[in-house]
């Protein structure tokens, strides 16, 4: 690896401790090979946007957390993951799968892209049910299935855009635009394809999303999971701190988040710097490094400064 400024170089022994930590949130039951087959390429382009934010784990958490909140203010979609998941007594493992498909979506061989995403569309159909409220809802739903997908992409791109460096509004419809091959074998068919399309979603949805206490159950089990280890633990409120931070303020308002979910200026502070060093810091383990060994590329090939995706 080059010596290079815009890349952190930590002692070995530290840095396998970061790169065990980073792995340990992405290995659920069955662990996935980001380093093969040899040369096959992701849905996505390693030049792209999303290989440049999904690469960094402390933004891609925050993003991941503003989503699911964004999802659990939508009825149908809040009780069809309630309902039919074992997150309230299984969240690490939840978190695990969920983090990992989004990896793979972004990084993984299209051969194994294309299996993985088949096999959770093949599970979703066996997902239905009412709400509380008694309105139907099946996880198949274009309808939810574009929401879902467009919280995603909102989740992740505000986290890397507010807590790691301003996105462009090219990036930001690159973004969405590069979303679109898996969003359509997901069945989101209708998932927004730029910015324009998420702000027209949003405006579409406000009357649909509503309180619940099940959003402040979930930021209660986000807290207390055995996420990060034990001594950085109070970090995880900090974090999900962070994750409501990005969501619109109507959307804060509209599920009750107040004031005691804003960060403070030295939390603030703890974020950026967590999230900045997080993008600098080239982990052997992570999707993002194995696939670019996949495809033949250096280790800091995502590293060199900022690369932007072809029009």
């Amino acid at each position: 690896m080059r010596d290079d400024p815009r890349i952190i170089t930590l002692p070995k022994p530290l840095r396998h401790q970061i790169d065990l930590l980073a792995r340990s949130l992405l290995q659920p039951v069955r662990t996935f090979d980001f380093a093969t087959p040899s040369f096959e390429p992701a849905l996505v382009a390693p030049e792209s946007v999303s290989w440049r934010i999904f690469k960094n784990p402390v933004s891609v958490f925050i993003g991941g957390v503003a989503a699911v909140l964004l999802e659990f203010g939508e009825p149908r979609v809040r009780d069809g993951v309630w309902q039919h998941s074992n997150f309230r007594t299984d969240p690490l493992t939840r978190l695990q799968r969920t983090g990992l498909a989004a990896m793979v979506t972004v990084y993984g061989a299209r051969s194994k892209a294309e299996a993985m995403i088949a096999g959770v569309v093949r599970r979703h159909d066996r997902v239905a049910g009412h709400t509380r409220e008694g309105e139907p809802y099946h996880a198949n739903d274009p309808e939810l299935l574009d929401w879902v997908q467009a919280t995603a992409g909102f989740g992740f791109m505000e986290a890397y855009h507010a807590y790691v460096r301003p996105l462009t509004g090219a990036e930001r419809d690159s973004l969405f635009r590069e979303a679109v091959p898996a969003a359509r074998l997901y069945g989101a068919v209708g998932a927004p394809s730029s910015q324009a399309g998420l702000d027209a979603l949003f405006d579409a949805m406000q009357a649909r999303l509503v309180p619940s206490p099940i959003v402040f159950e979930f930021l209660d089990i986000m807290r207390q999971a055995a996420i990060l280890p034990a001594p950085a633990r109070p970090a995880q409120r900090v974090l999900l701190k962070a994750a409501v931070e990005i969501l619109p303020p109507w959307v804060r308002e509209r599920l009750g988040l107040d004031a005691q979910w804003r960060l403070g200026p030295l939390e603030r502070a703890f974020v950026r710097t967590m999230a900045r060093a997080s993008d600098r810091l080239v982990l052997p383990s992570f999707p993002a490094v194995q696939s670019c060994r996949r495809l033949g590329l250096p280790d800091d090939y995502l590293y060199r400064g900022e690369r932007t995706a072809a029009p």
